[in-house]
């Protein structure tokens, strides 16, 4: 094999392996949902009310209108001491 032949392998090894960890990546993403009362205070994804500004700045745990992402399918069976996690903003 000459040097040639070895850089063109290696490179098309490289490339592939970029693109499936970017596939990975762009999967993982895909696989999330906003989940409404499960994050700690000062820890939420966005959205957590009036008043403020958004990630980081929900004011106590569990607050029912600040989201946090979670893995699909796993919001609604988080449990807090208030109920269960929601797809949608919590009133209180």
């Amino acid at each position: 094999m000459t040097m040639i032949d070895k850089t063109l392998t290696l490179t098309a090894t490289l490339a592939a392996a970029l693109t499936m960890a970017a596939a990975t990546a762009s999967h993982a993403e895909e696989a999330m949902e906003k989940c409404y009362g499960v994050a700690l205070a000062g820890e939420n994804d966005c959205a957590a009310g009036p008043g403020t500004t958004c990630a980081g700045t929900s004011t106590t745990d569990y607050q029912g209108n600040a989201w946090k992402l979670v893995p699909a399918g796993t919001c609604t069976t988080m449990e807090t001491p208030n109920g269960m996690g929601s797809l949608e903003a919590i009133e209180s």
